[in-house]
């Protein structure tokens, strides 16, 4: 049995997706700037350029923005690691190449970074953190299997613990700690240079 072929999306829905891109795309310029604190509705929709009214009818209120943008930064990630890994036999290999592209887009995206640093007060922002980990232990649960961890999925619960604190320490000193990669790298014997030394 077929499926129903798809309909492409409405004049009203592409402009809907644009007006909802536009707003996520304001609160990553104005993470530069301002942090949370400058993070207002009123200067979301100024650089946006669109009413309040589309702000509340996309996401309801800050902290369901704040979620928006939390996931959607994870997933411009997990969009590129997994365009760099595709193709991958799961091991220490694919792993430590995709946690590269991790720390590499944290220390590219630092004000983004620091909004969401700052956002962790917001406990559905810690929902996010956790359904993401959750999510992601998922994908790398198979890496830690063909390495032969006997419990992998609580060792993919503590590599991406590993990798998040690793990102912190990179974003508090400003730039690459190649010996942090380098013994991120030894906990599962891939090649240092793999997470970018």
């Amino acid at each position: 049995m077929t499926s129903p072929p798809t309909k492409p999306p409405t004049t009203r829905q592409q402009g809907a997706a644009r007006t909802r891109n536009a707003l996520i795309d304001a609160g990553f310029r104005l993470a530069a700037s301002g942090g949370l604190v400058g993070l207002s509705v009123n200067r979301i929709v100024e650089d946006a350029a669109v009413s309040k009214g589309s702000f509340f009818h996309h996401f309801g209120d800050r902290a369901s923005y704040l979620v928006a943008l939390h996931r959607d930064f994870h997933d411009r990630i997990l969009t590129e690691a997994l365009a760099i890994i595709d193709g991958s036999a799961p091991g220490a290999r694919r792993l430590a190449i995709a946690s590269r592209a991790y720390l590499d887009s944290c220390l590219t995206n630092r004000a983004v970074r620091a909004l969401l640093l700052e956002a962790r007060a917001e406990p559905a922002i810690n929902d996010a953190v956790r359904q993401r980990n959750s999510d992601t232990a998922d994908l790398i649960e198979p890496d830690f299997t063909a390495m032969g961890w006997p419990h992998p999925r609580r060792a993919a619960q503590l590599w991406i613990g590993m990798t998040a604190e690793a990102a912190l320490l990179e974003f508090d000193a400003g730039h690459k700690l190649t010996d942090l990669r380098a013994s991120l790298a030894r906990y599962i014997d891939a090649d240092p240079a793999l997470l970018g030394n």
